[in-house]
């Protein structure tokens, strides 16, 4: 392997993704053979992407749209300009929406959703950098109070919310506030760990969509998972890598999942 360039977070994320030429990947699957708690990482992500993959498979299976096929991208071109235009915007965009929903297994976001969860993530991000290096007032109602802390931001938020317990990820609870959005109200629970580390799961009504797949971001330090599910927007953010912050992401999505179904908590 001398010459080739050391194995980076880009590889990683195109092992997951399969999209590593026979070379490279082999170089890849050799490294996390030397890196066993990566590996457990990596595996993590590509069976929550095979996961999710499959609970949207119907998205992937419906029938291209009449406006986006060729005879009518072909008589749009014959329209006036400023009709044509805009007919091929949107069949740009749709046919960018449908290559990333099969390429990356299920990533579904649509129009003003995605606007819409990108500005909830960076309000989540900037409400986590305000409120956790609080050391007196980090949050309104304490985790000795979890249960109205959670009737009173699920009555807010206008949905039924949850605390997950992430005991076993090394975090406790430590309570929760009330914070604005966008003209909607949105919920924060906060975390810590034995070394002082904290953890924001931000919720808040969401757009149309009823589900989509985790979106990344990091800015600076700060690293951030977001999905939606069940019409709510969840975003889970802490001063974390990507593979450490993934499998607590992970967690709360099935903790979440077996709230809303309990039948799921059952398998």
């Amino acid at each position: 392997m001398t010459g080739e360039r050391p194995i980076g977070e880009d590889d990683l994320q195109a092992f997951v993704d399969g999209r590593l030429g026979s070379s490279r990947h082999e170089a890849v699957r050799a490294y996390l053979d030397d890196h066993p708690a990566l590996a457990d990482q990596v595996k993590l992500e590509i069976d929550l992407r095979e996961a999710l993959r499959a609970r949207l498979a119907f998205k992937a299976a419906e029938p291209v749209p009449s406006r986006l096929r060729i005879a009518n991208l072909m008589a749009a071109q014959r329209r006036p300009s400023w009709g044509r235009n805009a007919a091929v915007a949107a069949a740009v965009a749709g046919l960018f929406i449908g290559t990333v929903l099969g390429a990356a297994g299920g990533v579904w976001w649509v129009g003003s959703d995605h606007r819409a969860g990108t500005s909830v993530a960076g309000n989540a991000i900037a409400a986590h950098r305000i409120y956790v290096g609080e050391r007196l007032h980090p949050v309104e109602v304490p985790a000795e109070q979890e249960a109205h802390l959670v009737q009173w931001l699920s009555r807010r938020v206008g949905k039924p919310l949850t605390a997950p317990n992430l005991t076993v990820q090394g975090y406790r609870l430590i309570g929760g506030r009330l914070l604005p959005d966008s003209g909607e109200a949105a919920a924060l629970f906060m975390y810590e760990n034995a070394g002082g580390n904290r953890l924001t799961l931000y919720a808040r009504s969401g757009g149309t969509e009823e589900q989509t797949s985790f979106r990344f971001e990091s800015r600076d330090d700060v690293s951030a998972f977001s999905w939606i599910d069940n019409g709510l927007s969840y975003v889970v953010t802490a001063k974390a890598e990507r593979a450490q912050l993934l499998p607590i992401a992970e967690t709360i999505y099935r903790q979440l999942e077996a709230t809303s179904d309990p039948a799921k908590s059952r398998l």
